[in-house]
């Protein structure tokens, strides 16, 4: 009795000083109550304003004008915006002013930006029916839909390059306008193209609403929301509902992750509109739906910078070896959805520090990363491929998607470095910033040298003494019980909660200071599927090393449709650096070197030219150079195996990479787009990890042969279960037939075909296959066109 009453008196006098912690949902800053302070993110925000303002408004406006019948003031950029997907950046533009006029204050944006809208009601007056687009031959195209002939495939929709794609970018600009930029004509604007989508689908089933929505739509269901949102009016939410893609949606809702080989940012968005749906008043298994597809891919599916997907598409989670051996790896679209995303969760799920953790990996190491510090450009594919290197675009040549998404980046630094509740501040990332919390009169701001230096510094100035909860974020980097607080240089006691933030509630007073210590340590990440590659990193700062400058070909990207992708020499895999220990001894293999920048040496390296070692340092600090991200690892006794067993894989595939002149990856969406994928009767398909495409009439590829210097076909495809047929043309010209008599199953068969010589001189060749005796042509995995004679043994 004696020991439960003292237990109990205990009890009571340690709760007695423990106040209950504030955990209602958070609400964000606008951009315009934070500005950054001199870091490399204000730095990469400072090269955005340039890039801005080296683009012609008039030139991305041209699309539109054309298709509204009105005469252009300039001539159309090349690239993307040319062949197709014509007016996508312009709604990117959009964005990306808005949301930089928000963050800076900067007028001569807000110029451009009201200029833009300007035009664009030309436009939408012009076409009389509520419509924008620079979709070319829209009229027609859409006519075709709104009386139900839909013909959709993952980039196609009746013809044309993801029109609705193209158009949910303008969509998205007039939205942003409106809320970061306040321009009343964009918000009657955006009402108004969004009525023209009710016309056109009024007449249409959900069967058919849901056929259209095969083809990549971007995230017109959160946008439509948006608009719910904006008007007050529930026909708006309705149509968001229906433009909800069910074939993604209803796994997602039954926990099943069925993502392997789809096309990773096609997917993204639409989670992203399911959450805002649920947001709403929606169905909150749709938003359960948004955090288990949010869980997969940032904890399955995900590298250690951050990013997701090889040649844009989700490969198996037990296999990543593509994602080693493909210059083609995460895209910074993907990342630059999946912040998104995070950004919504966050608060609906408990304002969990976990959703900060993945904000803060991918935007230091992939979406920072992504952008040249010297002069803006923007990347497209980020290769973890051991010693290759990026593509940089610029603003003359480059119209990717990810020159969109890379534009509106840096005007949105500042969203997440800070949230609060009416009781609370949360201070989340460690960017030196300034914020006005206007609600609290209070100023608060943030220096520090981070990574650089384990210390944040933080002053806190209200006009008038106010109480409030100071939530400073707990990183998982940081181990249990290493943290500290200091409040005006004495260690101030705080409360850990249970989403995991150290809280310090007091009266704060002006000028009161604040410093918080974060021990950082060297740890390992592990590639995924458990492979021996392993990620160095430092808190949760990626560590890479420079490897080389040497053949960065098209290091500034051209305005060819393959531009963004490195095409100079790949490296041997035998060549690359391993490291020679223990996989838990690799932590330890890294010295730190002396200065004020963080650097480390990693010895214990083979081949010979590593044997001195090399400086690790931040990713998101490398730029055009060859670059290594993933270790290899061995011991003594593995390495030779592994060696022999790379050398193996890579002497037939890299004898046949050094004479492809073009190629084709089918069913891989911008492969085929790029090649002007024509088709009828046609299907794509994923199997045993490849992507494929047969018909039952014909598809065909528009193949380069620059140089004159392609004399064979190259074809890759599978084996079958029942007989198929298909007649291989080339410029209309028959090179025979390919016949499968249905005895096989998914052996991969491969076979080469000499072009005739009257094809040889001609730069471009169309690649047909053409189904034959009323069956399905082969499924077709690849096609390429090569230059030597003597065919490699495959």
């Amino acid at each position: 009795m004696k020991y439960t009453a003292l237990l109990l008196l205990l009890f009571f006098a340690l709760n007695s000083c423990v106040k209950e912690i504030d955990n209602t949902p958070v609400e964000y800053f606008n951009l315009s109550d934070v500005e950054l302070l001199d870091s490399e993110f204000k730095n990469a925000q400072i090269q955005d304003v340039a890039y801005l303002m080296a683009l012609d408004p008039d030139r991305l406006l041209a699309p539109f004008l054309r298709e509204a019948g009105l005469e252009p003031k300039a001539e159309s950029y090349p690239n993307w915006e040319n062949t197709g997907l014509d007016g996508h950046i312009g709604g990117h533009y959009l964005t990306a002013l808005a949301l930089m006029y928000a963050s800076t204050g900067d007028t001569e944006l807000k110029e451009r930006l009201d200029y833009m809208i300007s035009e664009l009601k030309r436009c939408q007056d012009a076409n009389g029916n509520g419509y924008i687009g620079g979709v070319p031959g829209g009229e027609e195209m859409w006519e075709e839909v709104k009386s139900g002939e839909i013909r959709a495939g993952g980039f196609d929709l009746n013809g044309s390059w993801v029109p609705l794609y193209n158009i949910h970018k303008t969509y998205a600009g007039l939205r942003d306008a409106w809320i970061y930029a306040g321009n009343e004509t964009a918000k009657t604007m955006l009402i108004g193209l969004t009525d023209w989508m009710l016309d056109l689908v009024s007449d249409l089933s959900d069967e058919q609403i849901q056929t259209m929505l095969h083809s990549e739509h971007g995230g017109l269901n959160e946008t439509f929301a948006d608009v719910a949102e904006i008007t007050g009016e529930e026909k708006y939410l309705e149509l968001a509902k229906k433009f909800s893609h069910r074939e993604i949606l209803d796994p997602l809702i039954e926990h099943h992750d069925e993502l392997n080989g789809k096309h990773a940012n096609t997917q993204i968005p639409k989670v992203i509109g399911y959450q805002r749906i649920a947001e709403l008043g929606g169905d909150p298994a749709w938003s359960d739906a948004a955090l288990f597809f949010w869980d997969v891919v940032v904890n399955g599916r995900s590298v250690a910078i951050g990013g997701n997907s090889v040649r844009e598409h989700f490969h198996p989670k037990d296999d990543f070896s593509e994602m080693i051996s493909s210059v083609e790896g995460p895209e910074t679209c993907n990342s630059y959805n999946m912040l998104k995303l995070t950004k919504m969760l966050y608060p609906t799920f408990g304002n969990n520090s976990k959703f900060i953790d993945y904000y803060e990996r991918t935007l230091y190491n992939h979406i920072l990363a992504s952008v040249n510090p010297d002069n803006g450009g923007l990347v497209y594919f980020t290769p973890m491929r051991p010693n290759h290197y990026r593509v940089y675009s610029q603003p003359e040549t480059s119209f990717w998607c990810c020159v969109g998404s890379g534009i509106e980046n840096p005007g949105k630094y500042g969203e997440m470095i800070y949230a609060h509740s009416d009781k609370s501040l949360y201070v989340n990332l460690f960017i030196p910033s300034v914020l006005n919390w206007e609600a609290k009169s209070t100023e608060v701001v943030l220096e520090t040298q981070f990574p650089d230096e384990d210390k944040v510094y933080l002053t806190i100035n209200p006009k008038e003494n106010t109480e409030f909860e100071l939530h400073l974020r707990y990183p998982s980097w940081v181990e249990e019980g290493a943290m500290k607080v200091l409040v005006n240089g004495s260690e101030a006691k705080y409360q850990q909660s249970e989403n995991g933030y150290a809280v310090v509630i007091r009266e704060w007073e002006k000028g009161d200071k604040v410093e918080l210590v974060l021990p950082m340590k060297i740890t390992v990440e592990q590639l995924e599927d458990g492979s021996n590659n392993y990620a160095f990193e430092y808190g949760p700062i990626v560590l890479a090393a420079k490897t080389g400058t040497e053949d960065l070909k098209g290091l500034y990207a051209d305005a060819s449709r393959m531009g963004h992708v490195a095409k100079g020499k790949m490296i041997p895999l035998k060549d690359r650096p391993i490291v020679v220990a223990s996989a838990d001894k690799l932590p330890s293999m890294l010295e730190k070197e002396a200065g004020d920048e963080l650097a480390f040496k990693l010895n214990g390296l083979y081949p010979e030219q590593y044997e001195s070692g090399l400086e690790l340092m931040p990713f998101y600090r490398i730029h055009e150079s060859r670059y290594n991200i993933y270790w290899s690892q061995a011991s003594e006794d593995e390495l030779n195996e592994m060696i022999r067993q790379v050398e193996e894989e890579e002497k037939a595939r890299i004898a046949l990479d050094e004479i492809t002149v073009d190629k084709v990856e089918s069913g891989e969406q911008q492969p085929e787009s790029d090649h002007f994928v024509k088709f009828e009767g046609s299907r794509t398909g994923y199997a045993n990890d490849y992507h494929y495409r047969e018909t039952r009439r014909f598809f065909s590829y528009n193949l380069k042969n620059t140089d004159n210097t392609g004399r064979f076909l190259y074809l890759k495809y599978f084996d079958s279960a029942y007989p198929r047929s298909a007649e291989i043309l080339v410029n209309n010209n028959s090179l025979g037939t390919i016949e499968l008599n249905g005895d096989g199953e998914d052996d991969i068969l491969e076979k080469v075909i000499p072009l005739p010589a009257s094809e040889h001189a001609k730069q471009e060749l169309i690649f047909k296959v053409q189904a034959s005796n009323n069956q399905s042509s082969m499924r077709l995995i690849e096609v390429r066109l090569l230059s030597k004679d003597e065919i490699p043994e495959l």
